[in-house]
């Protein structure tokens, strides 16, 4: 997985020499920039970068099994199998909810808040110097798209973006 984002890499760093020309192209591009990087960071930490996701998720609080599936977008079975390795290496525990006996929620392990909080740590740092060269204004520009682009699709329901 990580090569196969790498090689991605490269060949959008060979690309970069042309002009992006549209917003489509831009996004695609800066997605393979974030994933390489995504995919670094978390070999680093001893994660996949799917285990890094579901550590960051956690980061926030629980949350139930089906909340996870449908962030992860999957199926709850899918997900069972990165619970069971995420259980196996002391990251998280599942536990059930108080009041409902058929669901669970997923909590961060004190070794999981560790290694989330490192990961995030590192990750964050690493994805600034994407935009670090960019002036203030700029930078803000860029921060504020982002929000409402995931604003927006966010209260667009499953399925939108």
């Amino acid at each position: 997985m990580a090569l196969t984002i790498i090689v991605m890499y490269c060949s959008v760093v060979s690309e970069t020499a042309q002009a992006v020309t549209d917003a489509a192209t831009g996004l695609v591009q800066l997605t393979t920039l974030v994933q390489a990087i995504y995919a670094r960071v978390s070999e680093r930490h001893d994660l996949t970068p799917v285990q890094a996701k579901l550590l960051s998720v956690l980061l926030d609080g629980p949350r139930g099994m089906a909340e996870l599936a449908c962030c992860f977008g999957v199926e709850k079975a899918a997900l069972t199998g990165l619970m069971d390795r995420a259980e196996r290496r002391g990251l998280a525990r599942r536990s059930p909810v108080p009041g409902d006996r058929r669901a669970l929620q997923v909590t961060l392990t004190e070794a999981g808040q560790r290694a989330a909080a490192a990961f995030h740590a590192e990750v964050s740092a690493e994805l600034g110097s994407l935009v670090a060269p960019l002036g203030p204004q700029d930078r803000e520009q860029f921060r504020s798209a982002m929000a409402e682009i995931i604003a927006r699709c966010r209260t667009s329901g499953p399925g939108h973006c």
